[in-house]
């Protein structure tokens, strides 16, 4: 299994030594937020862009891409009637790319429910053509930069636009392109009426990407959720990724997250025989 935290888990400590921590419990790739580098990344230069690779490498660090694409930025909607915003959306998606590239990662996870909100009154088949509009445009770019844009469903009490693995699933299928496939996080899989394990063995072919927490918003084993039934089908199905620790709430500490949810990971995948 490749263990990899997202680095805004780290607040505001240095990039240095939230890098050296993180490697040092035994992580080896490092998720990105672009809001941590720059509130647009077409503000980030290639100087940076160098230097933050450089720093991950140095602590044995493997960048693996990017989430929260779109946090903290203005003007940007997947499923925005405007047609400027979808335009200007898919542009900056491609910028994203460039910049996922730069740092040597090959993923992009969409999450950022505020930014596919359906606008009053927009039905969910609207919301669906307008958000197959910024994607087509965009993808063809992320194919040749080779980046894996992995959508990701949420729960409905975070966002009203791809809220299920199957209505996420046929809107990659609908796009039909290898660089759009699928993320899948364990808190969000809470919400739906299937089991995590029975929903990464049915969308096992479209899955690409993997966030381990728990429902309660904080790391895995630091709540009920049991691990193993996940890791056994993740095995199951041959997942050859990342699982990505991301965090939400950090009321026990960083140190305590980032060092006990990589304990509680391998003491499963002991137990599950991987």
């Amino acid at each position: 299994m490749k263990y990899a935290i997202c680095n805004e888990t780290f607040g505001d400590w240095s990039r240095e030594k939230a890098f050296t921590f993180a490697s040092e419990c035994g992580y080896t790739g490092l998720e990105v937020a672009p809001f941590t580098l720059a509130s647009d990344v077409t503000e980030v230069s290639s100087s940076l862009r160098d230097q933050v690779r450089g720093e991950a490498e140095s602590a044995r660090l493997e960048i693996i891409g990017l989430h929260w694409l779109l946090a903290k930025t203005k003007g940007y909607h997947l499923t925005s009637s405007d047609a400027s915003t979808r335009r200007r959306t898919a542009l900056y998606l491609i910028e994203l790319a460039k910049l996922c590239r730069d740092l040597g990662g090959s993923i992009m996870v969409f999450g950022s429910p505020p930014q596919r909100n359906r606008e009053s009154g927009l039905s969910l088949e609207a919301a669906t053509d307008y958000a197959v509009d910024v994607l087509t445009e965009a993808l063809p770019a992320l194919e040749d930069l080779s980046v894996t844009l992995a959508m990701e469903p949420l729960a409905p009490k975070e966002t009203d636009f791809l809220t299920t693995a199957a209505e996420t699933v046929a809107l990659i299928e609908r796009l039909d392109s290898p660089a759009c496939r699928l993320h899948l996080d364990v808190k969000a899989m809470a919400s739906e009426s299937d089991s995590a394990p029975d929903l990464i063995r049915r969308y096992a072919s479209h899955l690409a990407h993997f966030h381990a927490n728990d429902p309660n918003l904080q790391g895995p084993g630091f709540g009920d959720e049991d691990f193993a039934p996940i890791f056994r089908a993740l095995r199951e199905v041959n997942y050859g990724g990342w699982v990505s620790v991301e965090v939400f709430d950090y009321k026990p500490g960083i140190e305590r997250l980032v060092r006990e949810s990589m304990q509680y990971m391998k003491e499963v995948e002991a137990q599950t025989g991987r």
